[in-house]
């Protein structure tokens, strides 16, 4: 199998040298002063590929001076512009950024529009050296391929078959596929099912890994190692990024201790050396030694999530010798925060959290944790806390509510996939939020 190696800048995705590690600024693109010392901050703290909100003209303006800021001051970090909707500011991003990102669920909603767009992009990618990311998202793929295939980990799979084969018919292969879910399990699905049809045709792109949404704290970053890890540990992935709901520079040590772990373990093509203590239920008992409870919670991350994604094994237990104080019951908590990250117990509510951006409008972690904290005992929920309108209702697919961005200081909430109240001032949305969910456990109730 022939892998195209993709050039970002300077740097090379796809070479099989090791795994690069890349985030997001949060800082809105037209505020270009706060963007450049955050990029110059992501740089410095170890972020080889750093990626902009760039909704519009005026965000590709900025970008253009924020990059030549960063290029006088000797930082040649490869900058990344996010577009969606629009495929004329993608064109135009495309002349400025070292890679633009788009999403085929919403670069134009007529697939023929869509194609002459495409190839008239790719054109000018093709004169300006620039790298594309064809960014698919579960809960936002285009109508027309969730009428043929529905929005599955196959669904995902075809749209990035369709979209690979409108660039090589223009003769532009400098392309990184994405096929991101804050679902661990339809993120490895879906996955898998490309590098299989990689395998078919002989010839591979290089992938961008995320779990999307995965949230803060130490149940971020355990949900991200599991489905990253998931696939790094056998051969999927050259590029990666941990989506949290915190500062953006908190992702990179987690990133580069998940891509340097999995590197070993794929290139050593190492065996775990665990135990298996009976058959029904298989439970999974491995020794760790580490320096940092970070640490350990990442290693065991990676190496029980796959196993337990797969349901090659259906518990874990633990044996830790760990030189930072920890209690048992923070190895309890974690073994629950693990099953649950690898989808197979829930004992707690789930949450669907975006890292935010620049179109985030209102304090995305502080709102976030006000929303866990007042929601703990709903095991069972999914709860969706998303900073704008153009990821939110997509990405929150598999949400039962959902608290999204919509304006300054306005919110919209969500039950399912509807907006059940729209513009609520951002100092109610919570209460009202709580408000929906509880009269539905009520109706419930009432019902039994």
């Amino acid at each position: 199998m022939r892998k195209t190696v993709v050039k970002a800048g300077s740097v090379l995705i796809g070479d099989n040298s090791h795994i690069v590690i890349q985030t997001m600024c949060n800082t809105p693109t037209q505020d270009i002063d706060a963007s450049f010392e955050q990029c110059v901050k992501l740089s410095i703290a170890g972020a080889e590929i750093i990626r902009l909100t760039t909704q519009g003209y005026k965000e590709v303006e900025a970008l253009k001076v924020i990059k030549e800021m960063l290029r006088k001051k000797g930082i040649h970090t490869p900058l990344v512009a996010d577009v969606h909707f629009s495929p004329d500011v993608a064109k135009a991003a495309a002349m400025v950024a070292d890679k633009v990102r788009i999403n085929p669920g919403n670069f134009s909603k007529d697939h023929t529009l869509a194609t002459k767009r495409f190839v008239e992009l790719t054109d000018i990618c093709k004169q300006h050296g620039t790298a594309l990311r064809i960014g698919i998202n579960h809960g936002s793929l285009g109508d027309r391929i969730i009428e043929k295939h529905g929005d599955t980990p196959a669904g995902m799979k075809e749209s990035a078959i369709e979209w690979i084969k409108m660039a090589l018919s223009n003769n532009f292969d400098q392309i990184v596929i994405s096929l991101k879910s804050s679902n661990t399990l339809v993120m490895a699905q879906a996955y898998r099912l490309l590098q299989d049809e990689f395998k078919k045709t002989g010839l591979a792109f290089p992938l961008h890994l995320g779990v999307t949404e995965a949230g803060n704290g130490e149940y971020g970053r355990i949900k991200s190692a599991v489905g990253i890890a998931s696939l790094l540990n056998y051969g999927i992935g050259d590029t990666i990024r941990v989506s949290l709901t915190e500062d953006p520079e908190n992702e990179l040590p987690v990133a580069r201790f998940i891509a340097d772990y999995s590197f070993e373990f794929r290139k050593n093509k190492a065996e775990i050396p665990f135990d298996i203590i009976g058959s029904n239920p298989v439970v999974c008992r491995l020794s760790y030694k580490c320096k940092t409870w970070s640490d350990f919670i990442l290693s065991a991350s990676c190496d029980f999530g796959p196993l337990l994604l797969d349901k090659k094994i259906d518990d874990i237990e633990i044996q830790l010798v760990c030189d930072e104080k920890y209690e048992k019951s923070d190895i309890s908590r974690f073994r629950d925060e693990l099953l649950q990250a690898s989808r197979r117990v829930f004992s707690k509510p789930e949450y669907i959290a975006c890292p935010g951006c620049g179109r985030t409008t209102f304090n995305l972690e502080t709102v976030f944790n006000e929303v866990k904290r007042r929601t703990a005992h709903l095991t069972g929920y999914n709860i969706a806390v998303m900073g704008c309108i153009v990821n939110g209702p997509g990405e929150m697919a598999d949400a039962d509510y959902g608290y999204v961005g919509e304006s300054r200081n306005k919110v919209s909430i969500y039950k399912g996939r509807v907006p059940v109240f729209r513009a609520v001032p951002e100092n109610e949305a919570i209460d009202i939020l709580l408000k929906i969910i509880e009269e539905d456990i009520q109706n419930k109730s009432d019902k039994i």
